[in-house]
């Protein structure tokens, strides 16, 4: 998979490297198990700081969609594309209920019924 940076988008730069990596998951491009390019690596690929990369890595690491190891790198976790496909129905619902101008109590409680 080829990383790239939108230069004209958005936010701050490690959720946008972190949005890269999901959608590699969620398209197929990034297989369970891959590694990933080595934080030094990718943050030269993409001009950016390595702490960075790093900083996008842990936070995929905290959704379970990334396993890091010292000495081995990033890699996919196997059941990264599950997790992908939930955290992205889960934007849609959020997405919906601000729409809606629902709180985020209600949101919790509306979940919490149908769980």
């Amino acid at each position: 998979m080829i990383f790239s940076l939108d230069p004209s988008g958005t936010g701050p730069l490690h959720e946008r490297i972190a949005g890269i990596v999901r959608r590699g998951i969620a398209s197929g491009e990034l297989a369970p198990r891959e590694r990933l390019p080595t934080a030094k690596d990718l943050a030269a690929a993409l001009d950016v700081n390595a702490n960075t990369v790093l900083r996008a890595y842990r936070q995929l690491r905290d959704e379970g969609l990334v396993e890091l190891r010292r000495g081995r790198g990033a890699t996919i976790t196997a059941t990264a594309v599950d997790r992908s496909r939930l955290l992205e129905a889960i934007d849609l619902l959020v997405a919906e209920a601000r729409r809606l101008g629902m709180s985020t109590d209600e949101v919790h409680r509306l979940v919490t019924e149908r769980a």
